[in-house]
């Protein structure tokens, strides 16, 4: 088997190139790829991406640094509420965006990765979302198709992971980043811990490392927070 270890993030993203379709794990900011997103960030001729994401960040981290460069081309989410510039690009028509139900997106990512390419949901029925789309009744409830979602590269962000590709993903991390992992052509996988084979418990492993291609350990994760609320004393 070869080796899945990579020294960075600069390393992980090699061969991204411009026109690809990425899948971003995370919810929210929460469980998002930030080495990685970094990384991409810092170059700047990787343009025309279409970006595949829970969210598309907050202005000055996570996707809002791709956004801010003009690196991303099309974004396809289910929540964009907090970022300034994707607004201004969306509303200016510099950016297409294609939003999708938070279910029916992770259902997209899920179907690619098992190899489904595609199938029928109720949501969006009788909404924008089903303009164009077939329908079908089934038991009297009318269902619209949906095609699945797979990409050129899929980044995700665990909490823990083994050098062969293991993965642990840690509370509401596990929302995107497992179905992602299964749906890219190259899937990379950022950890917060990067152990040996055996040091994790099989019975807790999320993901199993047939679906991750490279692998490394990032340092000094901000972990932010996109609406700090606390209770009144």
């Amino acid at each position: 088997m070869a080796n899945k270890v990579v020294a960075n993030a600069e390393k992980a993203i090699e061969g991204i190139q411009s026109g690809m379709t990425l899948m971003l794990g995370g919810f929210g900011l929460c469980g998002i790829p930030e080495k990685c997103i970094a990384a991409l960030s810092a170059k700047p001729e990787i343009k025309d991406l279409t970006c595949i994401s829970n969210n598309a960040g907050v202005d000055g981290f996570g996707l809002g640094l791709l956004l801010e460069n003009h690196q991303i081309k099309k974004m396809i989410s289910s929540y964009v509420g907090e970022n300034d510039e994707f607004e201004r690009q969306m509303l200016s028509g510099e950016l297409e965006v294609e939003l999708t139900p938070q279910g029916t997106l992770a259902e997209k990512c899920r179907a690619g990765g098992a190899g489904i390419p595609a199938f029928f949901t109720p949501t969006g029925y009788g909404t924008e979302i089903a303009e164009g789309k077939e329908v079908r009744e089934y038991q009297g409830k009318k269902y619209i198709l949906e095609e699945s979602f797979t990409a050129d590269f899929a980044i995700v962000k665990a909490w823990k992971g083994d050098t062969k590709g293991n993965l642990i993903f840690k509370a509401t991390a596990r929302n995107f980043n497992p179905v992602m992992a299964m749906a890219g052509k190259v899937t990379i996988a950022e950890v917060e811990h990067l152990v040996e084979p055996g040091e994790l418990d099989p019975n807790e492993i999320h993901t199993p490392g047939i679906y991750i291609n490279r692998i490394f350990e990032g340092k000094g994760y901000e972990k932010r927070i996109e609406q700090r609320t606390v209770s009144e004393k």
